[in-house]
């Protein structure tokens, strides 16, 4: 606890053991949160408490941010804003002209977000182009992971859980998703991580933002959310030379019940399919099972897109389609890291690609739902290495008992 404040109240407690304490959490003291809750007796109790306790600094942060929406709500789109064309490497003022399938149109962006120079940064932070990642044997092996690996990619999975919990404490009528994008960005930074998005092949954003049609790649941009939305924010944190990666579908204020049933079975989705992993189990079964579940509750599944394997690497083997009959190979093993995100649609499976290039969209304009975890093939089964955590807030309604 470099730089910590003295308290001079001599009640205070130490947040881990109780006793008298008089040292206060440095960025506690910066973001101006309470002393209750948040002083120690010594460095080895705040630092044995960091894990749990750096969660109060991203719902602090959530909450200056709420409190600022409303005195922005009338404010214009600044000049610089512009709209993203080529995968992020050009912009242009005007709209693009697209047969726009849906309601939702892209709006201008704002100028990418800085890293500060003192955060590990991947090989495609400065130029756009990733290095390593496409001629990697690991594109062709899926990689068992050795034990310093998997506790590499424990913690790292652990801090974008809690980047994306802190995203969901934001999401409301009148928020632009580039605010969203501001919290993700902000919240990776403040735990010494770098958000795996930003400058990816270009991406210009730190997460994803996918509203409504939007099925994926969605950009954060100036458009406010609407009463009635849905939103899927995908985050992926690399921190300790090790990605996390994990997304969730959000309602926005008072979601129609078709909406709430589309997003509830997605959900559904992948609890089921995480619940065949296990060593010996084909990756194919995971589509088998997505499918079933999805095609019984009237919806369709994204063929287009997959989970995949990750580590060291943002994205590598395996490839994990979500629909049936697909011709992945392989099986799974104690030790292999990979993604599941089951992206369902209330129409068809077909998708279009927006004129930025990344944007992924449903073909008849009807609405789509994701989510993902991150997981670890155990020798018994799974690890969810970005299950929800007791801090994580409740926004799906069949969670609460």
């Amino acid at each position: 606890m470099s730089g910590e404040s003295l308290v001079a109240d001599s009640s205070l407690s130490c947040a881990r053991c109780g006793k008298p304490a008089n040292l206060q959490c440095p960025k506690c003291v910066e973001l101006k949160i309470s002393c209750d809750g948040a002083t120690f007796c010594t460095q080895d109790c705040f630092k044995a408490s960091w894990s749990s306790h750096k969660s109060v600094h991203f719902k602090a942060k959530a909450s200056m941010l709420k409190s600022n929406i409303a005195g922005e709500q009338n404010s214009k789109t600044p000049d610089d804003w512009l709209y993203c064309l080529r995968k992020g490497q050009s912009r242009t003022t005007k709209l693009p002209r697209f047969d726009w399938t849906g309601s939702l149109k892209p709006y201008p962006i704002s100028n990418p977000r800085l890293v500060p120079d003192y955060v590990d940064k991947p090989d495609w932070a400065l130029d756009g182009t990733p290095k390593v990642e496409p001629s990697s044997d690991l594109q062709r092996v899926v990689e068992i992971k050795t034990p310093e690996q998997i506790a590499r990619m424990r913690e790292t999975c652990r801090i974008a859980r809690e980047v994306l919990d802190a995203a969901a404490r934001v999401i409301q009528p009148g928020v632009t998703t580039d605010e969203i994008d501001a919290v993700v960005h902000e919240a990776t930074i403040a735990a010494g991580g770098y958000p795996s998005p930003l400058n990816y092949y270009f991406f210009p954003k730190s997460c994803c933002t996918s509203v409504n049609e939007v099925i994926c790649h969605g950009i954060p941009d100036a458009r406010k959310l609407e009463d009635g939305d849905i939103i899927n924010v995908d985050v992926t944190v690399l921190f300790k030379g090790v990605h996390g990666d994990l997304n969730e579908t959000f309602f926005v204020g008072n979601v129609d019940e078709a909406s709430r049933q589309l997003v509830q079975c997605t959900y559904e989705c992948l609890e089921k399919a995480m619940s065949i992993v296990k060593p010996g189990v084909r990756f194919r079964e995971i589509g088998e099972v997505i499918n079933r579940h999805a095609l019984m509750s009237g919806f369709s599944v994204v063929k287009t897109i997959g989970g995949h394997g990750i580590g060291e690497l943002f994205h590598c083997a395996p490839n994990i389609p979500h629909y049936a009959r697909n011709k992945t190979v392989g099986i799974m093993k104690a030790g292999q890291t990979f993604t599941i995100e089951p992206m369902l649609n209330a129409g068809n499976w077909h998708d279009r690609m927006w004129p930025d290039g990344w944007t992924v969209v449903t073909a008849d304009g009807r609405r789509s739902a994701q989510f993902e975890h991150t997981l670890l093939v155990t020798e018994t089964g799974v690890e969810v290495l970005t299950a929800r955590l007791p801090t994580s807030p409740n926004m799906f309604p069949w969670l609460k008992s």
